[in-house]
């Protein structure tokens, strides 16, 4: 089986990379190099394990939270399916069994908000792992823009943490954030990956949980199709 490491220590992975972080970076986007994605190979592996997957499944996660973003090299939009489309040959080439290399492109294809489906329970673990990692680490020091609603709500972010409860089956991330913004001004931008991490923890059997400064911010009740007339008639 071709591991993790196999896959970290390939020189075209590396280079993939270190291309798609320097695209991004002058575009001035956030931190997406190294740190970002070990940061998502971790977490993705670790939800995986704490809900019982096997160690095969969580291995495939981590190799997949590490190669998500390449497809950045080339341009930002539709960056999953491009990352996908190039890591197909090198891990073919690499050895790995044929099914793997589809879950792992299925994920990766699929992690982008504006396009992604929770396909399989790698894609579930990396969308979460991914859209977790708002922190202030990932705005760059040197061309900050705080009228930049990204810089100002990353920066603001000092503390983040994905939280998994295999026997409540409860999967929440929480932030803490400094006033140099909001919790609106963090919804205008990540409202709609917090809702695709709703679907991947759902598809992971699991409900979610979004907490900003141990607030709260959604419900994890699922109402029925009754409930839901039996309210909209009140």
């Amino acid at each position: 089986m071709v591991t993790f490491e196999d896959v970290k220590n390939n020189s075209e992975i590396q280079a993939l990379i270190k291309g798609a972080s320097h695209v991004l970076n002058v575009m001035n986007y956030t931190e997406h190099g190294l740190r970002h994605v070990g940061y998502v190979s971790r977490t993705a592996h670790m939800i995986l394990k704490k809900l019982g997957f096997d160690d095969k499944t969580a291995e495939l996660a981590k190799i997949a939270g590490y190669i998500h973003d390449v497809g950045n090299m080339i341009n930002r939009k539709n960056h999953g399916i491009t990352a996908a489309t190039l890591v197909y040959p090198i891990l073919r080439d690499m050895g790995m069994l044929l099914d793997d290399v589809c879950e792992i492109c299925s994920a990766v294809g699929n992690h982008e908000e504006e396009i992604g489906w929770v396909v399989n329970p790698i894609a579930a673990a990396l969308i979460i792992a991914d859209k977790s990692d708002a922190h202030r680490t990932r705005v760059k020091r040197i061309n900050q823009h705080f009228d930049d609603i990204h810089d100002r709500v990353n920066y603001s972010i000092r503390k983040n943490i994905v939280l998994v409860d295999s026997e409540t089956k409860i999967i929440s991330i929480k932030f803490y954030m400094d006033n140099s913004s909001s919790v609106m001004d963090y919804l205008k931008i990540f409202l709609p990956r917090m809702v695709m991490c709703e679907k991947a923890a759902n598809f992971l059997g699991c409900a979610f949980r979004l907490y900003i400064n141990d607030i709260i911010i959604n419900t994890v009740r699922q109402m029925t199709t009754s409930q839901i007339d039996d309210a909209e008639e009140e």
